[in-house]
């Protein structure tokens, strides 16, 4: 359970509104919630007597769509789109994400392995000195 719900209340992909009242919430008509559910556009729980319920994503799913077709002019097939692309965009980032994280990981691995190196040769180094400097030191 998160933090900012409390104890009892439902989450927010719980089905909790009948189709009556998720269409109020989202100003539509019920059968226009049907429409969409056809179009697999929302997919609301159904309950044991097999009652839609629609849960607090669904409403803002159901607004988003209003937006899309009432406010931009998009038909049904674009709003299919735009789902179709902003679901791949998730997956997309969620992918970018993880590769991100392995690049780091493996970046510090190099980094360390870099470290370790230097620190072997900085034992075997010795330091040049020119043949005729040699000698004459050691005098």
């Amino acid at each position: 359970m998160t933090s900012s719900r409390r104890k009892g209340e439902p989450g927010r992909n719980q089905g909790v509104y009948m189709i009556s009242v998720a269409a109020e919430l989202a100003g539509m008509h019920p059968q226009t919630l049907r429409i969409y559910e056809a179009r697999g556009l929302v997919t609301p729980k159904r309950s044991a007597g097999k009652t839609r319920l629609y849960s607090q994503e669904d409403v803002e799913r159901l607004r988003r769509i209003q937006e899309l077709t009432s406010e931009l002019g998009m038909n049904l097939a674009g709003v299919e789109k735009v789902f179709e692309l902003e679901e791949e965009l998730e997956r997309m980032r969620m992918r970018m994400s993880r590769l991100q994280s392995k690049t780091d990981e493996l970046e510090q691995e190099m980094a360390d392995e870099i470290e370790k190196v230097k620190r072997s040769f900085r034992a075997e180094i010795v330091r040049y000195e020119p043949p005729g400097n040699a000698l004459r030191r050691r005098r």
